[in-house]
């Protein structure tokens, strides 16, 4: 009988480069906290607290793009989260800052567009789409910002029409290389600000990683209006999971809606007033203007699970925003129905694991004809990959009470990764593109794919 083989390799992404991200020593994939992955159809950027480096894995002769931002050296600014955005006929790097900045990179290098989110660490960039069918009444894509307690949102459509813009600008030769290239002096003097919604989530306690899982009715006994509702999932130290209905009113009661105006105003008359007491010949110089923060939307909190000592560690949302996939301290993994808001599944045994939805084929009957040569949608099922480091292995696990479906080997040193995800995939005329993960042998600087196929 013929061994199965369930890995396939694709290429390397082994180069003088990542020297600089400390490869080379044992493990330097994984035991670096600051080290950062993000995976596209061709190419990986990975990324330290100061350096982006984009090496495209599947040609090894094309130049590899360094990016160094300039980071503020007075708030000790750093890169903690990075992320690719994935357009048609254009793909950019995104990276978050321990400023709370969002700067987005061409592939080449330049400086694209930087936004002040909210002055705090960015811990995460998440990006998905749903799209409209039986189980999904309204289609969204979007790029949620995951920071201590607060979570914000991008709409798609807003950053591709700036991207376009670009685009087009470039194209026109409209586009000056030399201002893109650095950073500017003034953050919001170049670019336009992007909209965005901005919530604070710490009810119960600050979380360490969040997501927004899709759009949710309003609640009983309040009017029908335009505006959307959705549900944000978090995890922290305080409480494992919580679970926050998400508006997007930025509505206030009346004690603050007046304390908004009085205080601002009575600050402003104090300021005057000393201004004419202690009035300086001297000129101080003039400060660089602060970037302006947006006021957060009202979230309430809908159900949280209070387990000390248990703590989250590690979120990951299904394709459908349905199913999350949480790692806890005490080497849990719970699997979340994000509609019901309960627990349907638990594995134990798993510390340090990490996880990420694929889809696999499902098995046919025999006796039934194959219509179709391309697989489709529906011949696919949904699965957890949980990459177990301690045991050196990845299980497959069929949603949501199936069976593990594979065991595979891994060496130590890797790492699961999964491609960003593409706008406008969710298109009906567009081929299906399936839900893949890929691994990273550090070591080596081999990736490969899973295999979709049990046989």
């Amino acid at each position: 009988m013929a061994k199965r083989i369930h890995l396939t390799e694709l290429g390397c992404i082994a180069c003088e480069e990542l020297s600089e991200l400390g490869a080379g020593k044992e493990g330097w994939l994984v035991n670096s906290p600051n080290l950062l992955c993000a995976l596209d159809s061709h190419s990986i950027a990975l990324a330290n607290r100061f350096l982006i480096l984009i090496v495209n894995w599947g040609d090894p002769d094309a130049p590899r793009v360094k990016i160094r931002p300039d980071l503020s050296p007075i708030e000790a600014e750093s890169i903690t989260a990075i992320e690719w955005l994935v357009f048609d006929d254009v793909r950019v790097v995104v990276a978050g800052t321990s400023c709370g900045y969002l700067l987005v990179y061409s592939i080449a290098g330049d400086l694209i567009h930087k936004q002040m989110v909210h002055p705090s660490r960015i811990l995460k960039l998440r990006v998905r789409g749903t799209k409209k069918d039986l189980m999904q009444e309204t289609s969204s894509e979007e790029i949620c910002v995951v920071l201590p307690g607060i979570i914000a949102r991008f709409d798609g459509s807003n950053i591709q029409s700036m991207l376009q813009k670009w685009v087009q600008e470039k194209n026109s030769n409209f586009w000056d290389q030399n201002n893109r290239k650095g950073e500017p002096e003034d953050s919001g003097s170049l670019y336009q600000r992007l909209p965005y919604q901005i919530w604070s989530v710490n009810k119960n306690g600050v979380c360490v990683d969040a997501t927004v899982t899709g759009i949710m009715p309003p609640p009983l006994l309040e009017h029908q209006s335009s505006q959307r509702y959705y549900c944000a999932v978090t995890i922290g130290e305080d409480a494992v999971i919580s679970a926050y209905r998400l508006s997007e009113d930025r509505g206030r009661s009346l004690v603050g809606a007046l304390l908004s105006k009085v205080v601002p105003a009575a600050a402003s008359t104090i300021a005057s007033f000393s201004k004419l007491i202690w009035r300086s010949n001297d000129q101080s110089p003039k400060r660089k203007p602060e970037a302006k923060t947006q006021s957060f939307a009202r979230a309430s909190s809908l159900t949280c699970i209070k387990d000390y000592p248990r703590k989250g560690e590690k979120l990951t949302l299904s394709p459908s925003g349905t199913l999350a996939a949480i790692t806890d301290s005490l080497g849990r993994i719970l699997l979340l129905d994000t509609q019901a808001l309960v627990v349907v599944r638990l594995w134990k045994g798993y510390r340090d694991a990490s996880c990420v939805f694929m889809e696999m084929l499902a098995k046919k009957d025999k006796g039934k004809s194959v219509i179709h040569t391309e697989p489709v949608k529906s011949d696919y099922c949904l699965c957890l990959a949980i990459h177990a480091p301690r045991k050196g292995i990845i299980e497959v696990w069929q949603m949501r009470t199936g069976p593990r479906l594979l065991t595979i080997q891994c060496a130590k040193g890797s790492k699961l990764l999964q491609p960003a995800y593409r706008f406008g995939s969710n298109s009906s005329a567009s081929p299906y593109i399936p839900l893949e993960v890929f691994l990273l042998n550090g070591d080596s600087g081999q990736l490969s794919m899973l295999n979709r196929s049990l046989s």
